[in-house]
């Protein structure tokens, strides 16, 4: 490998973008903090979203969130034994793979911003807020964002692509 590729070739490029994720979701939580924490919500588009400031003490949708304290270590476990088995997912992934390692690494980098959360505040800080009427979507962030389109990104590849590579394989092996 050109020593040009050591640091932006695969895996790392799929790596620099998780901690590009993970630095966004930072900066901007950190920034919903100083802005709506003690102050209110500001409108983006009246009647669908807004930015606000929410903690959440437990996992996706608050699940667990009343659990008395022990599910900040259980989910901190989770989400940082999840983040090791997909950095080696990434890692052992062929170059080809672009779609599928680009969605392990928003899912690895949303994952990893909402572990520094929970590790250092024993929560995680959400400002997103979408809602109509009297609905409501639970409060989100950068992160979350991450793990959602990259999870939809792996269902995308399952439904449609994994197929296809499945009879790649099988096609080169018959050669």
């Amino acid at each position: 490998m050109p020593k040009s590729n050591l640091l932006l070739g695969h895996p790392w490029r799929w790596y620099w973008l998780a901690l590009a994720l993970v630095a966004l979701d930072v900066i901007t939580k950190v920034w919903a903090v100083d802005m709506f924490m003690h102050g209110p919500a500001l409108q983006i588009i009246p009647g669908f979203l807004q930015f606000t400031y929410a903690e959440n003490y437990g996992a996706a949708f608050s699940f667990l969130a009343d659990a008395g304290g022990w599910q900040r270590w259980f989910f901190g476990i989770v989400a940082l034994g999840f983040s090791v088995v997909v950095i080696i997912w990434l890692w052992r992934l062929p170059t080809r793979k672009r779609w599928e390692s680009c969605a392990l690494a928003l899912i690895l980098g949303g994952a990893l911003g909402n572990l520094w959360d929970r590790i250092l505040l024993g929560y995680v800080r959400d400002f997103i807020s979408v809602y109509y009427g009297t609905w409501h979507f639970p409060v989100f962030n950068v992160a979350d964002m991450g793990i959602s389109i990259g999870a939809a990104m792996l269902v995308i590849e399952l439904l449609f692509f994994a197929e296809k590579d499945g009879d790649k394989a099988k096609n080169n092996a018959e050669v």
